[in-house]
């Protein structure tokens, strides 16, 4: 006599798609950009009014010239502390890292995760025919982490 299952029929497997999830899936697009002229103080209270730690600075035709951060605008203040200067007078040119690494917006979210444990920064822009499109952040790497299901970076 043979073998009877019980389990009655099994519903079936569904396919994974395997396209990855990419930067510009959860890069911020609406971005507060600054510009080299730009006072310092200006800066600080545009970076505490709206809770980021920093930006990009651009030029008129929205390239990217560089960064400015919450640590860039401290080293002012503690330069200008120092040297008994105004604080008004200093602008973002002067404090922006202009060295900026840029990363591309069709890099999965893996890869960028990556990025960010191997370079220790907080931010990277995103710039397509050499203009800033957007930005990502470890926060935005969080949230596309998040919003996955399962034990792998793949869109299901």
């Amino acid at each position: 006599m043979g073998i009877i299952s019980f389990q009655g029929s099994r519903p079936k497997v569904k396919k994974q798609d395997n396209t990855l999830i990419k930067v510009s899936d959860y890069m911020t697009r609406e971005l507060i950009t600054f510009s080299p002229e730009q006072p310092v103080m200006e800066v600080m209270e545009l970076l505490v009014k709206h809770k980021i730690s920093g930006g990009p600075v651009v030029n008129q035709n929205n390239e990217l010239l560089g960064i400015i951060s919450e640590g860039d605008c401290i080293k002012q203040l503690n330069e200008s502390r120092y040297y008994n200067m105004p604080i008004d007078d200093a602008n973002v040119e002067r404090f922006m890292a202009k060295d900026v690494e840029t990363i591309d917006g069709n890099l999965s979210i893996f890869d960028a995760a990556n990025k960010f444990l191997e370079t220790k920064r907080r931010r990277f822009p995103i710039l397509e025919n050499g203009r800033l499109v957007g930005q990502i952040s470890q926060k935005d790497v969080m949230k596309a982490a998040l919003k996955m299901k399962g034990d792998h970076w793949r869109d299901v």
